[in-house]
């Protein structure tokens, strides 16, 4: 009898236990009334403690209600610190699944679980949605279903003040022919010459490695595939090619000769900006378009009209560009949750923010503060290039109900958006089974090490062969043979 009481009121407590820490994670209503349909939304950044994105989401709640009589009411789920795609696992496996779900990686495994919805039939008959997707998201959708994610393309690209440029005798001959001498040249001379005065200290930094960098130099090295075709017909990994050695013998040099931030593997992006608006670094990678643009509102209101930005161009070598673009899958984005009760609701929103309505809070912000309407046309504010991003979609042929008298993208960034398109090119990558996703990350992590030792001078260059074979032994040779296998 004791012993069944003390089982019943220890299932009491867990389970008042369980229900208090389900509220505790659906603790928002993003301040509305509470009226309507409850969409819960988990979304990285965008959170209670972001005043912002609690007020555009209410605005979003009553864009809604005016424009398409939805009742609708959002919910802000709140993660605990760390690495985002982790804790959202953690909080999608224990079964507590929103409505709407923001992945920036770890959603295979939740698609692999049947806990994502099929996006095809949706877009299909959507009013808005079918008509703003690019040729790339077409290709990743039928590829992979259940991420959604229509923006520009989003390499990254390196940019340095235009006051510092102009002062350097070598950016004529990097601007005209972007070969890697010239680059080198160009670094070379922006740390000796020290067009601030006392700075630069280095001429480039990253965010603990290589991958923003990569970016400008790859294709150069003529690493224009994730797997590239060799003499024999056959494929291989980039990454254990000679091209990628050649790569990483260049990288130790900019390094060795003070080129590089020797601090690179622990900069943060909010340490890696702040070297970049200090004048520590005369040259940082920042991701094509808006993110281009808030870099230089702020460097321009730290350091003067005059510190606008310039965007370099890529490498030229073997090949030019920012990179392949990889069409399997989007790497972030958008998922609906298959066990909600509102998925017709929730994609009706997502199809809503394509619309030139939904346009105009998703891409305009908030009228007073990021824009004002004058004379019928809408004039963007300097609050807008500062702090203003799109949540959701962002289109290549946006329509709204009025003019833009002002462009929605200052002049660095729009040259970084058209300098992406140029030179687009589609990757050869491929999504792996779920069988080779361990070993894979294995192998990823055992690339990672071996480059940043060369790279800092731990080890040499001369250990690629050896890397090459630790590689093969951890999977890669298995791989390799499914890799030629699809790629036939």
């Amino acid at each position: 009898m004791k012993k069944g009481l003390l089982l019943l009121v220890s299932l009491m407590l867990m389970f008042g236990l369980i229900a208090c820490s389900s509220d505790s994670s659906n603790q928002s209503d993003s301040g509305s009334s509470g009226d309507g349909n409850t969409i819960r939304v988990v979304y990285k950044d965008e959170t209670n403690s972001n005043q912002v994105s609690v007020k555009y989401f209410d605005e979003l709640e009553k864009a809604l209600k005016k424009d398409k009589d939805m009742d609708v009411n959002f919910e802000l789920v709140d993660l605990p610190q760390g690495n985002y795609a982790e804790k959202l696992n953690l909080l999608l496996f224990s079964g507590e699944i929103p409505d709407l779900i923001y992945f920036q990686g770890g959603d295979q495994q939740i698609s692999d679980q049947d806990l994502l919805e099929d996006l095809r039939p949706y877009i299909k008959k959507s009013e808005y949605l079918k008509d703003a997707l690019a040729p790339y998201n077409k290709e990743r959708l039928e590829n992979y279903p259940y991420l959604l994610w229509i923006k520009p393309l989003a390499p990254k690209v390196p940019v340095i003040r235009k006051d510092w440029f102009d002062k350097m005798e070598t950016s004529t001959a990097l601007m005209e022919d972007p070969t890697i001498d010239n680059y080198y040249a160009f670094f070379k001379e922006v740390v000796e010459s020290k067009p601030g005065g006392d700075k630069p200290s280095y001429a480039i930094t990253t965010a603990g490695d290589m991958a923003e960098i990569n970016y400008t130099f790859d294709m150069a090295f003529g690493l224009d595939k994730t797997w590239l075709k060799k003499s024999d017909g056959t494929y291989e990994y980039a990454k254990v090619s000679s091209k990628e050695k050649e790569k990483l013998a260049f990288y130790h040099k900019l390094y060795k000769d003070g080129l590089l931030d020797p601090q690179y593997i622990t900069k943060q992006w909010d340490t890696k900006e702040k070297a970049f608006y200090d004048g520590e670094a005369a040259i940082i990678p920042g991701t094509a378009g808006k993110v281009i643009d808030i870099y230089n509102g702020k460097m321009m209101q730290v350091n003067g009209e005059e510190s606008e930005l310039v965007v370099l161009p890529p490498a030229k070598g073997e090949s030019q560009g920012f990179g392949a673009t990889d069409i399997t899958k989007e790497t972030r984005g958008l998922g609906i949750s298959s066990q909600s009760e509102n998925k017709e609701l929730v994609f009706d929103i997502l199809d809503y923010l394509a619309s030139p309505e939904g346009q105009k809070l998703d891409r305009l912000g908030f009228e007073g503060e990021h824009y004002n309407v004058k004379d019928g046309e809408i004039e963007l504010t300097d609050k807008y290039y500062g702090e203003w991003y799109s949540r959701f979609w962002e289109p290549t042929d946006m329509e709204l109900d009025m003019p833009v008298k002002t462009p929605l993208l200052s002049e660095p960034a729009a040259n970084s958006q058209d300098l992406a398109t140029k030179y687009y090119a589609e990757d050869n990558n491929f999504i792996l089974p779920e069988e080779y996703v361990s070993s894979w990350d294995a192998m990823e992590n055992l690339y990672k090490e071996f480059s940043t030792d060369v790279i800092t001078g731990k080890r040499s260059i001369d250990d690629f062969d050896k890397f090459v074979e630790e590689w093969n032994n951890a999977g890669g040779e298995q791989i390799t043979d499914y890799a030629n296998k699809q790629l036939k």
